[in-house]
């Protein structure tokens, strides 16, 4: 088997290398697999073109191998082409308990550690956290939607969210100035914008709904009431995505993005990381509502939200979309 992966290597067949990478899978042989990734690297300095078939090995090595052998792709450069973080990829199929004792310190630990916490692992209270929330998913948060890796592809399903029904003839109103809550809004989506082809733009105003969405320059939409479960799932979604050609960040960066952005547009920012019980029952005070509009992009990745501070009588009109 080394001679056959030599000769690949040499020849630089990415086709059967592909085949060699899945029937080494199928033995479960690791050690191969290892070896598999570090010589189609390394290739790539004598100009063959091999890092799809580092990233495949890296890739299902972090997927499929036990938990003491899944944490070696976390030592390999190999990781810019995966489809997701492999701190995500990683906690796919491997609790915490299989993985902490193999884990060393660091921001990879922190993240793995929030990844497998958001799947329903009970972490100590102890462990460092690099993301400055709760590695715990508070009382008042959702089952947030997680991504599925697996030896076809990806999944990262959207939020189920209600049909906007309701027609909405819009107010006209000015922005007022919140740079601080524009600039974090515009970092969550920042995948979607700054490395795919999304589009983003949001305004904070006096009043609710209809004079929020006049200022983003709608004059009709259609709208529908959303649960805080609901708009902080699809925020979180929409954070944790790279769009359509942007790199995924994984769900506990977004609920980490989605947390400090609802956190700046409630004035909490200032004392960060905030008390989690008291952004809880803030979201429970505030109202949420998706809309939509005739000219609105359809497919691709989208987040039309609308988040109402009646105490403050303030809104913020968020609109991000990015397609193929």
């Amino acid at each position: 088997m080394a001679e056959d992966l030599e000769s690949l290597i040499r020849r630089a067949d990415l086709d059967e290398l592909v085949r060699f990478v899945d029937s080494t899978c199928h033995a479960r042989d690791w050690e191969q697999l290892v070896r598999i990734r570090n010589e189609a690297r390394s290739a790539v300095s004598t100009g063959r073109q091999l890092w799809p078939i580092a990233t495949l090995a890296n890739y299902r090595l972090a997927l499929w191998a036990p938990a003491q052998d899944a944490v070696r792709a976390l030592d390999d450069t190999a990781r810019t082409f995966m489809p997701g973080p492999v701190s995500e990829i990683i906690s796919v199929h491997h609790t915490w308990d299989e993985l902490e004792e193999h884990l060393a310190p660091g921001h990879d630990r922190s993240l793995i550690a929030h990844e497998r916490a958001m799947r329903g692992d009970r972490i100590s209270i102890d462990e460092p956290t690099a993301l400055d929330v709760p590695m715990q998913v508070q009382n008042w948060e959702p089952p947030y939607v997680m991504a599925n890796y697996t030896d076809d592809g990806v999944d990262f399903p959207a939020p189920d969210l209600p049909t906007c029904r309701d027609s909405l003839e819009t107010s006209d109103a000015d922005p007022v100035d919140d740079p601080d809550s524009i600039y974090a809004f515009r970092r969550l989506v920042e995948p979607w914008t700054a490395h795919s082809n999304g589009d983003a733009d949001a305004c904070v105003v006096e009043g609710g709904v209809p004079e929020a969405l006049g200022a983003l320059g709608l004059s009709h939409a259609r709208t529908a009431s959303l649960s805080p479960y609901e708009a902080l799932s699809w925020l979180a979604w929409t954070a944790a995505s790279g769009g359509a050609h942007g790199k995924r960040r994984g769900a506990a960066t977004g609920r980490g993005e989605a947390w400090w952005f609802l956190a700046t547009f409630v004035g909490l920012a200032d004392d960060w990381p905030c008390d989690p019980d008291e952004l809880g029952d803030i979201m429970n005070s505030l109202e949420f509502t998706s809309f939509t509009y005739d000219k609105a992009p359809t497919g691709g990745w989208g987040l039309h939200l609308v988040i109402e501070d009646p105490e403050e009588g303030l809104a913020i009109a968020l609109r991000a979309t990015d397609v193929e």
